[in-house]
């Protein structure tokens, strides 16, 4: 199989990775957190004209890559390689929207939100209003 890392994404693809990283981030990628990404790329602009059977391989790329030590420093690589930096926070959202999704947060999802942030350089003002607002769409 090629390295991942020598893999052309589309920033689409780049949003998908991000999402499927979250899920996968505490090795149990859940129902909710499926239907949440399902959600985002079948209604959100930003996905408008993506071909949804890519999905499949954006996050095999991301699976792949956990699978080496260094796989989210080639993620993340990846991401600032081919998503152009205004979808950066567009990034971040859905991140916080598929982590919130089944209702808790386990800490490596927070370390990686946290992460994310450091890599997508995210304001820190920014990055509170996208987790509240995120927090606010999934109470019950």
């Amino acid at each position: 199989m090629t390295d991942p890392r020598d893999t052309e994404l589309s920033p689409q693809d780049c949003l998908v990775a991000i999402m499927v990283a979250i899920s996968a981030s505490d090795e149990n990628i859940r129902t909710a957190e499926l239907v949440k990404i399902q959600s985002a790329i079948n209604m959100l602009p930003v996905f408008g004209g993506y071909d949804s059977e890519r999905m499949k391989h954006a996050a095999q790329i991301v699976f792949d890559l956990f699978e080496h030590e260094d796989g989210l420093d080639a993620l993340f690589e990846l991401v600032r390689q081919y998503l152009p930096s205004r979808l950066f926070e567009t990034a971040y959202a859905l991140a916080c929207d598929v982590a919130a999704a089944d209702g808790k947060l386990a800490e490596t999802e927070l370390r990686l939100l946290e992460e994310m942030r450091y890599e997508l350089d995210i304001d820190r003002l920014h990055a509170a209003a996208i987790e509240r607002g995120a927090r606010a769409r999934h109470l019950t």
